[in-house]
């Protein structure tokens, strides 16, 4: 029987080795589909380090299920992950919620004090950089809550 997957917990940011633990995949196999899937594309600090979010741990976590439960190569993946992300920006142009992948997460009051903590050093990125991240972090947000009414 196949082993179950932990839960995701509340941080705004994962480094490549948590990520490998959410997802039962080993570091070196998140690089490879980096390069193999365009649409997974962690934010890279100083010395190349990838720092994943929330979404991108998601998005890893059904490239596996494509592959290793159900049985598709790396260009079937590949295809299905692009059908599955126009499906759903195709929703979100019509109004619809995807509710796919996604999952509900319990945040105590105290792990919301130190979200601010997992956030990577950001000296060496400028103001552009910053509210790109922002905006991506709001409509993340904005789509959260409105899968709650």
């Amino acid at each position: 029987m196949e082993k179950a997957l932990p839960l995701i917990p509340a941080k705004r940011y994962f480094t490549i080795g948590e990520v490998g633990d959410l997802c039962g995949v080993k570091p070196h196999v998140l690089r490879y589909w980096e390069q193999e899937f365009t649409q997974l594309r962690p934010m890279k600090r100083r010395g190349n380090r990838r720092y994943y979010q929330h979404h991108e741990v998601l998005m890893i976590r059904r490239i596996r299920d494509l592959l290793y439960d159900q049985g598709f190569t790396i260009s079937g993946a590949r295809n299905k992950m692009q059908e599955l992300l126009q499906a759903e920006r195709d929703k979100k142009r019509s109004g619809e919620v995807a509710l796919d992948g996604v999952e509900v997460i319990e945040v105590a009051n105290s792990d919301v004090d130190t979200l601010e903590d997992d956030v990577p050093e950001a000296s060496t990125t400028g103001i552009a950089d910053r509210l790109f991240f922002l905006r991506r972090e709001l409509f993340e947000i904005r789509d959260l809550l409105s899968l709650a009414h």
